[in-house]
């Protein structure tokens, strides 16, 4: 594992937001949801693809709130900008998604 300094990580705009629109994306070459998710009026709603498809309904993903980094370059997918990286963990059978475990307000930074 590679080490790195505190200032790399201090780069890195880790913020919590909620989901407040969810669709499916069948544009995409691996499953996934398009997702519009608040991350506070600093940042605001930024849109983001997610392959989260084997482990959460649509329904179930409205007023979630996710960990993603707000300061990665736009990315294009399919015929979508994401905006953000919605943070979660790789297992065999899919994403897990990496979320606070108590609510907090939009667009707090992990730190």
């Amino acid at each position: 594992m590679e080490t790195i300094e505190w200032g790399d990580f201090e780069k890195v705009e880790l913020r919590v937001g909620t989901i407040t629109k969810v669709e499916d994306f069948p544009e995409a070459r691996i499953p996934a949801y398009r997702l519009w998710i608040d991350f506070g009026p600093e940042i605001g709603l930024l849109k983001s693809s997610a392959q989260i498809t084997e482990h959460y309904e649509r329904d179930d993903l409205l007023g979630k709130q996710i960990v993603g980094v707000v300061n990665f370059p736009a990315k294009q997918i399919g015929p979508m900008k994401s905006e953000c990286l919605v943070t979660g963990f790789y297992r065999k059978d899919g994403v897990v998604l990496a979320v606070p475990d108590e609510p907090v307000p939009n667009g707090l930074k992990l730190g």
